[in-house]
């Protein structure tokens, strides 16, 4: 075994990446680069039945924009079925492992006896020493590892701490099925032993399959790897996360308008506490990861804490990288297929004039597609109901009036647009308000923009007085 640090993230490809998932793969990506060692990425397909091609697409594809990258190539489990084979065969040489010949109904009885005596350990052992010379003809025998009846199985676990199973309550689990195929738990023991995994950091509903991988390992003879099982991600009320809290796939939440660095720096804070820091750039998240600072309770997923995280990373990105992150989410945003076709090199350039302001008011891309949608729409403007009820007829004769105004106004800008509509308010005895506000509803038809302005230099002499004369009355 080498003696860098190697970790390993293994998703079983039945679903979308979702959020337990994505922070299981950041802290395995972060130990491993902290350590200077590799991540490994290993695809769980021995599920057969339930293993999609979509499903692996969808998590490389997470993983891709999470920016989590992994070290060589994408490794899957089903391919190395015929070694998993041959492990079970060199127990079974050994005398460690032993072939099954129980039939599923004698299975089923020695089941329900053991549950209802309250036992954990569903198999007697019956094979375990009989001749398979007494096999009933034509059964295709389990191979079973032969464990330890008394003592403990211990794993000294980096969060859990030391952790003890009485062997007498542990099956002699089964290794390879009738058909020949390995089961996961030893498909899992032998790909993290080839793979020289030094660090198995997962979800603590994989701890009682910890007490069973070491049984394999130890009738291997191979080191056990180190164990950190991280407490699993609740709701907000405290119960097992589900869809209903936010327990979606990564992709739901690129759709939403979450950046990555915000759902990274979110991620690495749910379950790892580092004082009073909030805010973690990724070369700081590195340096400062340790497995001591995973707590064991479970983390609660708070949607408002991860929207302001994510507010927060829209205000400090750079204008024209939220401009390419704005056009990357079209293809996964609500309003993405009316906005594509409209993106053009004016469109891009008003929108990174309009971002210094577009930027202070949203929370997630989304906000800002919302944000900006002025610079997108068609004219004549859809007038939003609460807008429309300000363009009363003598609110249009004012727009009118503005347009008049504005006409001559060179060069276009924000401050010579200012001062001409200052200028004018003062002469016809009106706050600037009463002005900005019919501009707003006629140049953006709604009643919440960036600076009135700021929008006029944005959409340009041309556009802006072509919108002010499709509301205007004379």
């Amino acid at each position: 075994m080498t003696n860098s640090v190697v970790t390993r993230f293994a998703p079983s490809p039945t679903g979308f990446l979702h959020i337990g998932g994505a922070r299981t793969a950041l802290f395995n990506w972060l130990y491993a680069r902290k350590h200077g060692g590799k991540m490994l990425l290993r695809i769980e397909d021995t599920d057969r039945e339930r293993s999609t091609e979509a499903a692996i697409a969808a998590i490389l594809d997470g993983l891709k924009w999470l920016e989590l990258d992994w070290d060589g190539e994408v490794i899957y489990q089903f391919s190395r079925a015929a070694r998993h084979r041959e492990v079970a065969e060199q127990l079974l040489a050994a005398g460690r492992a032993y072939r099954c010949y129980a039939t599923p109904e004698e299975l089923q009885t020695m089941r329900d006896k053991a549950r209802a005596e309250g036992r954990t350990r569903l198999y007697d052992g019956m094979w375990r020493d009989r001749d398979p010379a007494e096999a009933p003809a034509g059964t295709k025998p389990t191979i079973r590892l032969r464990a330890p009846l008394t003592g403990e199985t211990v794993i000294e676990d980096q969060v859990q701490g030391r952790v003890v199973w009485q062997n007498e309550n542990l099956d002699d689990l089964v290794l390879l099925r009738g058909d020949g195929t390995p089961t996961y738990m030893l498909a899992v023991v032998v790909d993290d032993h080839d793979m020289d995994v030094t660090h198995i950091i997962r979800g603590d509903d994989h701890l009682i399959n910890a007490a069973r991988q070491k049984q394999i390992y130890d009738a291997m003879e191979w080191a056990i790897p180190s164990m950190s099982h991280i407490p699993l991600i609740h709701g907000p009320d405290g119960s097992k996360l589900s869809k209903r809290h936010g327990a979606l796939g990564v992709d739901a939440y690129r759709a939403m308008g979450y950046l990555p660095a915000a759902l990274r720096n979110y991620l690495v804070r749910l379950g790892w506490s580092h004082g009073d820091q909030e805010i973690f750039s990724t070369e700081e998240m590195i340096a400062a990861f340790d497995l001591a600072g995973v707590g064991r309770s479970a983390a609660r997923f708070d949607f408002a804490k991860l929207e302001n995280l994510n507010g927060y990373y829209i205000r400090h990105a750079d204008d024209a990288a939220l401009v390419r992150m704005f056009e990357a989410v079209l293809d996964h945003a609500p309003q993405g297929a009316e906005l594509k076709p409209k993106l053009n090199d004016v469109t891009r350039a008003q929108l990174l004039a309009a971002m210094p302001s577009l930027k202070e008011r949203a929370k997630t891309l989304l906000e800002l597609i919302d944000g900006a949608n002025f610079i997108f729409a068609d004219r004549p403007l859809t007038i939003e109901p609460k807008a429309l009820a300000l363009l009363t007829p003598e609110t249009r004769v004012l727009v009118g009036r503005l347009h008049a105004a504005l006409e001559s106004v060179a060069p276009w800008t924000q401050e010579t647009t200012e001062a001409a509509m200052r200028a004018f308010a003062e002469a016809n005895g009106l706050k600037l308000g009463a002005v900005a506000q019919p501009l707003r509803v006629a140049l953006t038809g709604k009643t919440t923009s960036p600076g009135i302005f700021e929008v006029l230099s944005v959409l340009g002499r041309a556009e802006s007085l072509q919108r002010l004369a499709d509301q205007a009355s004379t």
